[in-house]
């Protein structure tokens, strides 16, 4: 595993400013956050910093500004939601780097917190411009960074600051990278990974370079009925990259050749329509879905088949659900399949990691998410760990 310095590596912080980057890139509504999870997450962090007497000055961007100044996109609207998770006042500062944000940690005393403007609202900020980067960390004595969801970003306040002033990794960002190398980096094997989604584009990456890692591939969603008709199968009027055929058939060589066992469902969910409970609703094996029929969702005879896989397995990383589990009846696979892993993990037999958007929904909706090992909130810098991509944040902290 990496080598990168935690927050016990630091020493007296009294007095000190700490830069710490953060992800408060918050859902919002009519001008209030409608959830906080990324805030919640970071608190740990922000708090002991503060608890221990430093004065600590948060980085964080907020949509996608394109480097101007958006009203709508200043992280002045996110405030009062950081100062309720915190049970602590925030001081805002408009600015990001210059007197002002000197002026700034200048009238803070030791433990308080202040939150900068958006970084992004600054050009150099993506560009990773190295005058924005020393002009950051003029005010700072060291830096933290505990937003692993945008640490495949190459930024000014995710990369570039960590080569010049002492770097450390928060404690969500540490919990991050240990969960993740628990998973792929040196897991406890069998390893099974769960990836589902609509589009085989969309994870290609990610397919390729899990079969070298994992012993069990169960793929599942919209992305099967392309691996399903690569092998001969009619999926009807499934969503299907009919294109990639060759993709998959390469992809499935691959996992022949590294002893992985790629999971196709035998048994599925088809309809003649996507509707919630659709009269035309009926489960059949994989080789009779009729011309204008739809694969929606994966059978139970084929989840029960997965889940023997499952028990024979001690780590398992998940990435999509198994059907367009957002309609009912067709969460009924993600939801069994989510539940078994839960049950497995809670025993103490599975190590469970599961990260993206739609499988934290999908896990939330199955009732499970606090059941698993660690769930990351990250899509992107999941995707591309997924994927075996080097994250530009994450190797910028290392020692």
């Amino acid at each position: 595993m990496m080598a990168f310095r935690k927050l016990d590596d630091l020493g007296d912080v009294t007095g000190k400013v700490a830069l710490v980057r953060v992800d408060f890139n918050l859902p919002m509504k009519d001008g209030a956050v409608t959830e906080d999870t990324r805030v919640r997450a970071v608190a740990p962090t922000i708090l002991e910093l503060a608890d221990k007497g430093a004065k600590v000055l948060l980085l964080a961007h907020f949509g996608r500004p394109k480097g101007n100044r958006v009203a709508d996109q200043s992280l002045s609207l996110v405030v009062s939601a950081v100062e309720k998770v915190l049970g602590r006042e925030v001081m805002f500062v408009p600015e990001v780097a210059g007197d002002v944000v000197k002026q700034a940690a200048g009238i803070l005393r030791a433990g308080d917190i202040a939150l900068l403007e958006n970084t992004r609202f600054w050009p150099g900020e993506e560009k990773n411009d190295p005058e924005l980067v020393k002009a950051m960390a003029e005010v700072g004595d060291f830096y933290v960074n505990d937003a692993f969801s945008a640490a495949h970003r190459a930024h000014a306040s995710t990369e570039g600051l960590a080569h010049v002033l002492p770097a450390y990794a928060g404690r969500s960002m540490q919990a991050e990278l240990e969960a993740l190398e628990n998973a792929l980096g040196n897991p406890v094997r069998p390893v099974a990974a769960v990836v589902g989604g609509a589009k085989v584009s969309s994870k290609l990456d990610v397919l390729k370079h899990l079969v070298t890692k994992v012993d069990h591939l169960i793929i599942g969603g919209g992305m099967a009925n392309t691996f399903l008709a690569a092998r001969g199968v009619d999926v009807g009027k499934s969503l299907c990259e009919h294109d990639l055929a060759g993709t998959a058939e390469e992809i499935m060589e691959a996992a022949d050749a590294a002893g992985c066992t790629v999971h196709l469902p035998y048994e599925v969910v088809v309809s003649k329509e996507f509707a919630a409970n659709p009269p035309s609703l009926r489960t059949c094996n994989v080789h009779e879905v009729a011309a204008d029929e739809m694969i929606l969702d994966v059978g139970p005879s084929a989840v029960e088949a997965l889940a023997d896989a499952l028990k024979t397995c001690k780590t398992l990383v998940w990435n999509g659900p198994m059907g367009a589990f957002e309609t009912v009846p067709f969460d009924a696979a993600t939801v069994a399949l989510a539940k078994i892993a839960a049950a497995l993990t809670k025993e103490g037999s599975l190590v469970s990691v599961a990260g993206g958007g739609d499988t934290v929904a999908a896990l939330h909706h199955a009732g499970v998410a606090g059941d698993f090992s660690y769930i990351s909130t990250a899509g992107g810098a999941f995707l591309e760990w997924m994927e075996g991509r080097e994250l530009p944040g994450v190797k910028a902290l290392e020692i």
